[in-house]
Formats: C-alpha cells, structure tokens, sequence
C-alpha cells in the first residue's frame, strides 16, 4: 500500500503528461523512407520506459555477484553456528579426568 502511496505523484504525472500531448508526431528511420505516425507522449515515454527497464536490468545482473557472495557467507555462517552448538553442547574432555 505504501508503494502505491508513494507512486501515485509519479503515476499522475505520466498521465496529465500524455493526456496533454496527445497531438501526433512523425518519426521516421533517417536512411530509408520508413516512417511512422505516433502520439507525442508515447514517442518520448516509450523510449524512456526501455531505457528504465535496461538500465534495472544491468543493475541486476551486475548485483548477481554480490547475492552469490552474500549467499555463501550465510551458509556458512549457519555452518559455524551449528558447528558452535555442538561444540558447546558437548561435554567437557577435561571433565572426565580425575583429580590431581
């Protein structure tokens, strides 16, 4: 809910922005005569929407390393941990000695 929240602004900005240019735009391959027709919003949104997905995309990938390390210390924290308990959980050596 508080995403929702905390997007809203954003998500009302999109809107009012392509309601308020909805007059339309040629755009067309420069070398070839290719062209399409699109609304103005959509020609200047689409684009920024593409390079917002590949830019989390490269950040998640260069993040996989980290996660890999991260899961590896966990595991072998666990591993100390549980090596720790038994150590504590077992008795004494000295305790089976007599005394001096």
């Amino acid at each position: 809910m508080l995403r929702l929240l905390s997007a809203a602004p954003f998500i009302l900005i999109i809107v009012v922005f392509a309601l308020s240019n909805r007059q339309g735009v040629q755009l067309g391959l420069w070398p070839t005569d290719v062209s399409i027709e699109l609304p103005l919003a959509l020609a200047i949104l689409a684009p920024a929407a593409i390079a917002f997905l590949l830019g989390a995309a490269v950040m998640w990938f260069a993040a996989v390393g980290q996660r890999r390390r991260a899961g590896r210390a966990e595991r072998r924290a666990s591993l100390l941990a549980a090596d720790l308990a038994k150590l504590r959980d077992a008795p004494h050596a000295g305790a089976a000695l007599p005394p001096p």
